[in-house]
């Protein structure tokens, strides 16, 4: 997300460039402990190897305006108030907070402009919400009708409404929010990709400096 003063000035393909010294105390993220930056490291070790990844992740802790700190929230606040340029951040969370019922959430949020990373590559990294059946379980057979009704029409159409996910089916119509932003093309890495990645990317991560 970037501030909507600068939006259309230089905008980032975030995943590729937001390691150049161009950003330099730019850029607000959350912490490397965080499994969302772990997963976006995990995905660009996936599609450019541990190399490419780390020079970038040494950039982008040399870019930083702040130490990390926060939520996803706090990241959109503190572009909001001015402390950086560009907020890295879900976009459940913009929506939330541009839907909220506290007026001072829905004014940082209206500052905001949101872009989508990697449009002409791979496509922008996604997270997901989802659910599993282990092999210890001991009553699958409701775990499956759960998980049958989390992907069923009406728990889509609730995630995409009350929460401002993007629905993991196709035929789910959005939220008004969701519809504002437009189409964009998703990464389609294999997400179980992520989690095999992960203690690369925490080590890799840690060696970039980044907090």
């Amino acid at each position: 997300m970037q501030t909507a003063s600068t939006i259309g000035t230089n905008r980032p393909h975030f995943a590729l460039h937001g390691g150049q010294r161009k950003w330099k105390k730019r850029i607000c993220i959350r912490s490397s402990s965080n499994i969302y930056n772990q997963s976006l490291v995990a995905s660009l070790i996936a599609s450019n190897g541990e190399a490419e990844t780390e020079t970038w992740a040494k950039g982008m802790a040399a870019n930083l305006a702040r130490t990390p700190k926060g939520g996803d929230r706090d990241q959109i606040k503190a572009a909001a108030a001015g402390q950086c340029d560009i907020a890295v951040a879900n976009t459940y969370y913009l929506a939330g907070m541009l839907t909220s019922k506290d007026e001072a959430q829905r004014a940082a949020a209206g500052k905001m402009g949101l872009f989508w990373p990697n449009q002409d590559g791979r496509g922008t990294h996604v997270n997901i919400s989802g659910a599993a059946i282990t092999s210890a379980s001991k009553n699958s057979a409701n775990a499956v009708k759960l998980i049958e009704f989390l992907a069923s029409d009406a728990s889509q159409q609730w995630y995409a409404e009350k929460n401002g996910e993007y629905p993991v089916r196709d035929n789910i119509a959005t939220s008004s929010v969701l519809e504002s932003w437009g189409h964009f093309k998703a990464d389609t890495l294999n997400l179980s990709q992520l989690g095999n990645l992960n203690p690369n990317a925490v080590m890799l991560m840690d060696r970039a400096g980044w907090k």
